[in-house]
């Protein structure tokens, strides 16, 4: 029975107790489920590239609350009128819901009742990655899905682009990441896009005089300004975080934040600490290789914060609302 391992316990009695995440976790209770996802998602992020930023962003936003447990998914409802992790500022951008929905139709399908949202949006967001030429990375499974979804929770937890070095590192730790991993996960912004709203003040009312951040270049401040958010109040223009090189998982990320283009104030955040600068200096004296394979590894510690195994949480049927 997999998810499970037998212990001695008083060199007596056998019990059941619950073990971590495994590698193949479904191969005997639904043995296509991970190649079902890779191949849809093959099928089809290689016509909608921007997805696959969208679903790795997806799948940190989840973690952040409540672990990875598909809780950022549920919907709001009328019973309980409570407002979930979906409708949070952080995720009112936040795209891929319907892709989800459909690789969990095709799972569901094939092993009703068996895997779980929370690992679908794993396995999503690694095989997305790794089909637009990023880095791929382990994705142990047997995460069950949560019950519970607070936005309030996800507006307190999810780092945000305003913070700065200090919340980050401290909203990092909450998580049992450390300063290596806070550079690295932010090294998914190199195919990242923004809106407006992430950065107007830095570029308009940055200490509430109408002055812009002094920490962002000048130069690209003003390209922004001029081309991209005209105005203070513009909320729908969409920003690369990488400009040039936004379709590409590579380095240039860190080479903009030593030029002072981070886009947001927690990119900028990141050249502000000695230890994260150095990490950003090393990163750019290796290889592409070796980011890969860094990226990979803070990806697989991030894929199992706080996950729910065993009995607890769910596999919902409907990834959007638990099970009734």
């Amino acid at each position: 029975m997999k998810g499970f391992c037998w212990i001695l316990v008083f060199l007596v009695v056998l019990r059941w107790v619950q073990c971590d995440l495994q590698m193949g976790y479904y191969g005997s209770s639904c043995p296509k489920a991970e190649k079902i996802v890779q191949d849809y998602v093959n099928e089809h992020i290689p016509n909608a590239p921007s997805l696959a930023a969208a679903l790795i962003r997806m799948h940190f936003h989840d973690c952040f609350v409540k672990g990875c447990d598909a809780s950022i998914l549920l919907n709001v409802t009328s019973s309980s009128g409570n407002q979930t992790e979906k409708v949070a500022i952080p995720n009112q951008t936040v795209r891929g819901f319907d892709f989800i929905d459909r690789l969990k139709s095709l799972v569901e399908a094939e092993c009703p009742g068996i895997v779980s949202c929370a690992d679908i949006i794993a396995l999503a967001a690694r095989d997305s990655i790794a089909i637009t030429g990023g880095p791929s990375w382990k994705v142990p499974t047997g995460r069950r899905d949560g019950l519970l979804s607070n936005a309030s929770e996800a507006l307190n937890q999810i780092p945000a682009p305003f913070d700065n070095i200090t919340i980050l590192i401290q909203k990092f730790a909450n998580k049992s990441l450390d300063l290596k991993d806070l550079v690295l996960l932010s090294g998914a912004h190199t195919i990242g896009i923004a809106h407006c709203p992430s950065v107007s003040n830095r570029l308009y009312n940055f200490t509430g005089v109408g002055d812009r951040d002094p920490s962002l270049d000048s130069e690209y401040a003003d390209n922004l300004r001029a081309t991209k958010c005209r105005t203070q109040n513009d909320t729908t223009t969409i920003l690369e975080m990488d400009p040039g090189s936004r379709k590409t998982f590579d380095l240039s990320y860190y080479t903009l934040l030593l030029k002072r283009r981070g886009l947001f104030e927690s990119d900028s955040a990141l050249t502000t600490n000695s230890n994260t600068l150095a990490y950003i200096n090393q990163l750019l004296q290796g290889s592409l290789q070796n980011f890969f394979s860094e990226f990979a590894l803070s990806m697989e510690k991030m894929g199992q914060i706080e996950v729910k195994t065993g009995t607890s949480g769910e596999i919902r049927r409907n990834c959007a609302v638990v099970n009734s």
